[in-house]
C-alpha cells in the first residue's frame, strides 16, 4: 500500500523569475503567428528609423531662390528679349543701376553671346538670371511668373523688321500682338503691376505733318506697325479696367543706332536677316567687305534729297529713357512717350556719316522703294523732356556710328561662339 500524505500540507514551489522568452508560449500554434508578426514589424520599424537617421538629407526641399522672393529695396525686372540688341543694352543699364534682372529670350533673334557678356560682368548671386523660353508658350510663361517675384516687366521681345513684316504678316501678328497678350495675362494672374512697353514710331504710319507728337493719329501702313498698335490697344484697354491698377509706360521710339560706349555690347543680327536689318548694320557690313556695297531703297520720296528721312536715336539714350520711365511709373497711370532727338536725317546724310566713321568709301547702289516704308518720320520729344526729364545726349550721328563701328571691327562675326554652359 502506497504511503499517503493527507495529514501534511503540500508545499508550493518557490516563486520563479520569468524571462521574456519564457513569457511567449511557442508551444501554442494559435498564438505563434501573431507574436511573430509583431516581432517582425518592430524589427522593420527599427531598421527604417536607423536608415533614415544615418542617411544625408538629400531629399530636403532646397532653399528658395532669391529671384523668387520680393526683397525690400531691390526691384526685380523681367526683361523680355534681353538677348537682343536693345534688350541687352537695357539689361546692362539696369544691372549697373543695381536692379535685379531676369532675361527671358527664345534666342530666335537674340544672341547667347550677349547673355554671357552680362553674366561675366555681373556674376554675383541674385543679380542676373537667363531663362530660354518662348513667350508664345502660355504655360511656360505662367510658370516663369509663378517661380519668380517680378516687380516690373520691360517688354522688348519682338520681331522688328518692316520689310520682313510685309512678307510674313501672320508671324508678326503672332509674335508681337499675341505674345504681348500672353505676357499681360501672366502679369494679371501673378499681380505684377508695372509694364514698360517697347513700341515704335511705325504705329503712326505716314503723318500729314511733322514733327510727330503723342497726339498724332496712328494709322500704321505695314504689319509691323499694325501689330505694335494692336498690342498697345490691348495694354491700354486692360489698364482701364478697375482690377488692373497698373503702372504702364509705352515708349514709341524711332530708328536706333549706336552701341555701348565701353564696347561690351553691340548689334549682331543673324546673317539671314541682314537684308531686312537696320541701315547701320548694312553700312558696317559693306565697310567690312561682308557685302559688296550698300543698297539704298528709294530715291523718289518727297524729301530734300529724295531719300527717306528718319530720327536716329542712340541706344544709350534709349535705354536711359526706359529706366527713367520705370522710375517714374505710377499705379493707375498710363504714360505714352515718343523717344527721339527731334531732328530728321536723310539716308544719304546717314551714308556719308557712316563713310566718315568707318574710313571706308562704301559703294552705294540705289533701288526702288521698299514695301511699307514711309517718306519722313521724326519726333517731337517735348513731352518726355517735360514729364520724365529725359533729353537725348548722344545726338552726334558720326560719333554714334564711330562707337558702333569700334565694336563691329572687334566682332566681325558678331558675338564669339559661346562655350557650353548650363543656364
Amino acid at each position: 500500500m502506497l504511503p499517503t500524505n493527507r495529514g501534511r500540507p503540500q508545499q508550493r514551489p518557490p516563486p520563479r523569475s520569468w524571462s521574456f522568452s519564457e513569457m511567449v508560449d511557442f508551444s501554442d500554434p494559435k498564438r505563434r503567428p501573431r507574436h511573430l508578426s509583431k516581432l517582425v514589424m518592430a524589427a522593420l520599424l527599427t531598421a527604417m528609423c536607423v536608415l533614415m537617421l544615418t542617411q544625408p538629407p538629400c531629399h530636403r526641399r532646397p532653399a528658395p531662390s532669391v529671384f523668387s522672393i520680393h526683397q525690400p529695396g531691390v526691384t526685380h525686372v523681367l526683361v523680355t528679349g534681353g538677348a537682343g540688341y536693345i534688350g541687352s543694352h537695357a539689361a546692362l543699364r539696369l544691372l549697373k543701376d543695381s536692379f535685379r534682372v531676369t532675361i527671358v529670350d527664345n534666342l530666335s533673334r537674340g544672341n547667347i553671346g550677349a547673355i554671357k557678356v552680362l553674366q561675366n560682368l555681373f556674376p554675383e548671386p541674385g543679380r542676373l538670371q537667363f531663362i530660354q523660353a518662348d513667350l508664345g508658350d502660355p504655360k511656360a510663361v505662367n510658370r516663369i511668373f509663378a517661380e519668380n517675384a517680378f516687380d516690373a516687366v520691360m517688354h522688348f521681345a519682338a520681331v522688328a523688321y518692316v520689310g520682313e513684316s510685309t512678307l510674313e504678316p501672320l508671324r508678326y501678328y503672332h509674335n508681337i500682338t499675341a505674345n504681348t497678350l500672353v505676357v499681360l495675362e501672366a502679369m494679371a494672374t501673378h499681380n505684377v503691376k508695372t509694364l514698360i512697353y517697347s513700341s515704335t514710331c511705325a504705329t503712326y504710319g505716314e503723318p500729314e505733318k511733322m514733327p510727330i507728337t503723342e497726339e498724332t493719329p496712328q494709322f500704321p501702313i505695314n504689319p509691323y506697325g499694325k501689330a505694335k498698335k494692336m498690342a498697345e490697344d490691348i495694354i491700354l484697354d486692360f489698364s482701364k479696367s478697375k482690377k488692373a491698377d497698373m503702372a504702364v509706360m509705352i515708349l514709341r521710339y524711332f530708328n536706333v543706332i549706336g552701341s555701348d560706349p565701353e564696347g561690351r555690347l553691340g548689334e549682331a543680327p543673324r546673317p539671314e536677316l541682314r537684308e531686312h536689318g537696320r541701315i547701320s548694320g548694312a553700312c558696317f557690313d559693306a565697310a567690312l567687305g561682308i557685302i559688296p556695297g550698300l543698297k539704298v531703297k528709294g530715291t523718289d520720296y518727297e524729301t530734300p534729297d529724295g531719300t527717306c528721312v528718319r530720327d536716329y536715336i542712340d541706344v544709350t539714350d534709349l535705354v536711359d529713357a526706359h529706366v527713367k520711365a520705370l522710375n517714374k511709373a505710377e499705379r493707375g497711370r498710363v504714360g505714352i512717350y515718343n523717344v527721339g532727338t527731334g531732328k530728321g536725317r536723310s539716308v544719304k546724310e546717314f551714308v556719308e556719316a557712316c563713310k566718315k566713321a568707318t574710313g571706308v568709301d562704301i559703294k552705294v547702289d540705289y533701288f526702288p522703294r521698299r514695301p511699307g516704308d514711309y517718306a519722313e518720320v521724326y519726333s517731337d520729344p517735348a513731352k518726355i523732356n517735360r514729364e520724365l526729364n529725359w533729353t537725348a545726349q548722344h545726338t552726334d550721328l558720326h560719333e554714334s556710328l564711330r562707337v558702333a563701328w569700334t565694336w563691329q571691327k572687334a566682332h566681325r562675326s558678331g558675338y564669339e561662339p559661346p562655350q557650353a554652359m548650363i543656364l
